[in-house]
């Protein structure tokens, strides 16, 4: 059976596999935005307005408040998806006691991609100095799709969409599901939950 991504499926001038457009999901972890009735949400649309000035398409966003099974709950339920590609957290990275969104998706990981944590401090560095150490952005594939936990500060969204991930990711979405081309896609749906 053929997928939706396999119309979107091509090489680049490299001979490398691309999804593009991608299908994105994006989940905001904040607690006190969770509450309100019309939050504002500069790093949901700083993530959504660098994915779409590159032609890909957001489909679901998503908030949640700082809780572990909230968000994973959220992001396991988007990489689920067949119509999701990449999904980007936005909050949470911190070191507070309720900054669980790198463990809440990590949990997920099949298999992590430590160069993205590392090359978005090397970059932050250049912003905010030495408080770049304190973020614990992460990244990772889940069920076969990108996922990328990222600070809610607008600066720090933009650095990561523009400079790594929005240029990356067509790429990365085609190398975890080359294996799975014209098959069924794999998904959570039939799993137990841990």
């Amino acid at each position: 059976m053929t997928t939706d991504s396999d119309d979107r499926r091509s090489t680049d001038h490299h001979g490398h596999d691309v999804i593009d457009p991608l299908y994105v999901g994006i989940v905001t972890v904040s607690s006190s935005r969770a509450t309100e009735t019309d939050p504002d949400d500069p790093g949901g649309d700083t993530i959504q307005s660098a994915f779409e000035a590159d032609g890909h398409e957001v489909r679901e966003r998503l908030l949640v408040r700082d809780d572990y099974s909230a968000i994973r709950t959220a992001v396991r339920g988007l990489v689920a998806r067949r119509d999701i590609d990449v999904v980007c957290t936005t909050g949470g990275t911190g070191v507070t006691a309720d900054d669980v969104s790198p463990e809440a998706t990590s949990s997920l990981f099949e298999r992590e991609l430590p160069g993205f944590g590392e090359l978005f401090r090397s970059l932050s560095w250049d912003e905010v100095g030495t408080r770049a150490m304190a973020s614990r952005a992460t990244a990772g594939i889940a069920v076969d799709t990108p996922v990328f936990c990222l600070p809610g500060s607008r600066g720090a969204c933009e650095t990561a969409c523009e400079e790594l991930i929005v240029p990356e990711t067509p790429h990365l979405a085609g190398l975890a599901t080359r294996h799975r081309t014209g098959e069924e896609a794999q998904t959570l749906a039939d799993y137990q939950e841990d």
